[in-house]
């Protein structure tokens, strides 16, 4: 019934089609009646199957499939809509229940059946899809807007919008505010709407809440056709421990470590996957391939790598156990995370892969043939937090902090990064981001402005959460909206036209991206001016006119600063964050003429006047 290829390939751990042979598979197409439904359960003494279509009171057998741990049976009038679950005697005797581990549709919760679904499509991105390897390529703007599909906005009931209905709007925003792709947080089912979708249940399966699977299949063709890319968050880290799923599934520690010091995350109170069975690593690889291949996504974020890399993280001494060679990095799962990563390449080679991880952990945007973890792209962590403590001080006390704005310079180079404002730095007690920044209200909007420029004028891709974009006062909260009325009032709007128009710079402007991820990319100007809290840098490209980005850190305006430049002639100011028009006090900062007086180590310079909290870009005029 089940192929002994597939068999072989699962118990090897180099399955990555489970989804087209685990799991309720069609006898034909998609919206026939009959289906075949398979799970692995190596350690039962028998498993057997109930759902509408036996009205859960005879539950047909699965039978074992050779020694490969898999149980199947074929139920010719399973339907579409139809819900089930598998009932697994233990090797103890007990029976339990449990969801589809290859589930495509789920109840909505907090029920927890699986479902029968319909997975046909006809795909319109083809125009798209085409275009994909030259859009997501590293010298291409990449700009992504990180949201929480729940709470993006409500309808006039006070409820989520479904897939149909977020679609168009979201693509209006992307569109007004420059944005490339977006990022969603977890879709995969998950039955605490509270943990964000960071505690998976389902992990081939959209969550019920906003729609069917081909509604979510509709929501990133409509995408697409548009011309934005959709990045999808993916947790193989660890699993919750509700009773109907992963956990202990066939009665015994099956996708999980044995011993609490290995298999239960102290943090999330969750399950840990064991990285070193072979069918686990099937399982996981084959949930990432589904999405790129069955949902057309364009790329995947590992949520909490750290957590995977190291044996104890997060664990006191004693409470973890060490590798075959008495160290603390987590051997299996950095295979596993490498044979992710190529699979990847080898299978989808223009989809994007990103890690969420915190430490200094080398090589993890290094290309596995070259001994790294094959990442595209690693979050900067340290940008993140260095450049949120130095703007949270009160400006006269940054000169004494000058180090914080400029120490990413020393690594910037190691990986190749997303530098991210994420959901994780306006929630739990954090405020939003301009909460965090000091002052009074013109102040702390001028701060805001100035995180924005850093973020944008540095070298790296660029990602925000949403809110953040019309700088929103609230800190987010999942079960609330955001607060859209805030971004019609004046302060918002100018924060809203900077994020516009940094997005519209980064992309027209190929010095801010050619070079994101070469050292050649960023040349400083001015870095060691702390008494006056400014930094100048250039960002450059070849055969491309280079872009200076001016930084006045400090609420003093700067009168006749004078700037080292490569050229002589013109320099065109493009960006004044200054400007009334993006909530700035007005100072006007003209074009500046070059002359044949060195500084900074530059033969030219340029003299002009900075504006209080305030970031400029200029650049030569051709």
């Amino acid at each position: 019934m089940i192929p002994q290829s597939d068999q072989w390939m699962f118990n090897e751990g180099s399955h990555s089609r489970l989804y087209e042979t685990l799991g309720c598979q069609p006898l034909t197409g998609w919206a026939d009646p009959g289906r075949r439904f398979a799970v692995w359960a190596p350690s039962a003494q028998s498993v057997s199957l109930a759902g509408d279509f036996n009205e859960w009171t005879a539950p047909q057998s699965l039978e074992p499939q050779g020694s490969s741990g898999i149980w199947a049976v074929v139920v010719p009038n399973a339907k579409v809509g139809d819900r089930y679950k598998f009932r697994i005697t233990t090797a103890t005797g007990d029976v339990v229940e449990r969801a589809d581990p290859v589930a495509f549709a789920a109840e909505l919760p907090p029920a927890t059946a699986s479902v029968v679904t319909d997975l046909s499509y006809q795909w319109s991105d083809d125009a798209w899809m085409a275009s994909r390897p030259a859009n997501q390529a590293h010298d291409q703007p990449i700009s992504i807007y990180e949201m929480h599909v729940g709470s993006w906005r409500h309808t006039e009931a006070y409820r989520s919008l479904t897939w149909q209905e977020l679609a168009e709007p979201l693509a209006d925003h992307l569109e007004a505010t420059g944005f490339t792709h977006v990022e969603l947080l977890p879709v995969m089912e998950h039955p605490f709407y509270g943990s964000w979708g960071y505690q998976t249940t389902g992990f081939y399966a959209p969550t019920r809440r906003f729609g069917l699977p081909t509604d979510f299949m509709g929501f990133v063709d409509a995408l697409h056709q548009r011309g934005f890319g959709v990045l999808l968050d993916w947790v193989p880290s660890h699993f919750p421990s509700d009773d109907f799923a992963l956990g202990r599934f066939d009665g015994s520690p099956l996708y999980e470590h044995e011993s609490p010091m290995e298999g239960w995350h102290p943090d999330w109170k969750s399950y840990v996957f064991n990285y070193g069975r072979h069918e686990v690593r099937s399982f996981l690889i084959s949930s990432a391939h589904m999405w790129l291949d069955r949902y057309h996504i364009d790329g995947i974020r590992v949520d909490a790598v750290a957590s995977m890399l190291y044996r104890d993280y997060s664990r006191n001494e004693g409470e973890w156990v060490p590798n075959i060679h008495g160290g603390r990095e987590n051997l299996e799962a950095i295979q596993f995370l490498q044979d992710f990563n190529q699979s990847i390449g080898e299978r989808f080679p223009d989809a994007i892969t990103v890690a969420e991880e915190s430490t200094a952990f080398p090589g993890v945007t290094r290309p596995v043939s070259d001994g790294g973890l094959g990442f595209h792209y690693k979050w900067d962590m340290g940008w993140m937090h260095d450049t949120l403590a130095y703007l949270e001080r009160d400006p006269i006390h940054r000169r004494f902090h000058h180090n914080e704005i400029t120490f990413r310079s020393v690594y910037a180079n190691s990986e190749n990064y997303v530098l991210g404002l994420s959901h994780d730095e306006v929630t739990h007690g954090k405020g939003s981001l301009v909460a965090k920044m000091p002052g009074d209200e013109w102040q702390q909007f001028a701060n805001l402005r100035l995180l924005y420029a850093n973020q944008w004028l540095s070298t790296g891709k660029k990602l925000l959460f949403m809110g953040q974009e019309f700088g929103q006062g609230p800190e987010w909260n999942h079960d609330h909206p955001l607060a859209w009325s805030q971004s019609e009032l004046p302060s918002h709007q100018g924060i809203l036209r900077f994020v516009s128009s940094l997005n519209a710079l980064y992309q027209s402007e190929p010095a801010l991206h050619e070079g994101d991820n070469e050292a050649s990319g960023f040349a400083w100007v001015v870095l060691d001016d702390g008494e006056n809290s400014v930094l100048a840098w250039l960002r450059q490209a070849d055969q491309r006119r280079p872009v200076l980005c001016l930084f006045n850190l400090t609420p003093i305006p700067r009168s006749g600063y004078r700037v080292g430049v490569p050229s002589g002639g013109s320099w065109t100011v493009l960006l004044n964050s200054d400007d009334t028009a993006f909530g700035g006090s007005g100072i006007q900062v003209d074009s500046c003429e070059a002359v044949e007086v060195g500084a900074h180590g530059r033969s030219h310079s340029i003299e002009l006047d900075l504006p209080p909290l305030s970031a400029l870009v200029l650049v030569p005029q051709e």
